[in-house]
């Protein structure tokens, strides 16, 4: 076993067009979308390939698209032999990693992810905001902006890297 870790990717992470070479290209990547498509009940595949892009940014349809193009890309790279000696994901990408680990199976974790995308998506809806990523700020800094911006909503650190 190599000193190989896969990292797998996050929601943001989506364009349109995505997979579509590797569906085309490499069986085992038809049979993951084809059944990922069975389990979701909507049209990942034309999602992935030719979007539209507004409806593929939904949460409901995003994670379940990074989500079934992480386990396509990393059956590839197994069956091209490399093994990773650990895997990890950046939130949704967690799922991935956990598949990737032979901790959950393909079909359990796209079912989460697809209860996740859309739970998070209701809740996005109920409750709309946005949220930046602010880079070169120290955490006083940051938490000092987010109190003074606070006069205009609520206004929050969420997460210091």
């Amino acid at each position: 076993m190599s000193n190989t870790a896969f990292l797998f990717p996050g929601q943001g992470s989506q364009f349109v067009g995505m997979a579509k070479d590797l569906y085309e290209q490499f069986a085992d990547a038809k049979k993951i979308f084809d059944l990922a498509e069975e389990i979701l009940e909507f049209p990942l595949k034309r999602l992935c390939f030719e979007g539209p892009e507004d409806e593929l940014k939904q949460t409901k349809f995003t994670q379940p698209a990074i989500f079934t193009h992480s386990i396509a890309v990393d059956k590839l790279l197994k069956d091209k032999g490399l093994q990773p000696k650990a895997t990890a994901g950046h939130s949704l990408g967690e799922y991935s990693a956990l598949v990737s680990a032979g901790a959950l199976s393909f079909e359990d974790g796209l079912r989460l992810v697809k209860i996740r995308g859309a739970l998070m998506q209701i809740a996005g809806e109920k409750n709309p905001g946005t949220m930046a990523a602010i880079i070169g700020g120290t955490p006083e800094t940051v938490t000092e902006a987010c109190n003074e911006a606070s006069a205009a909503g609520v206004v929050q650190p969420a997460n210091f890297n």
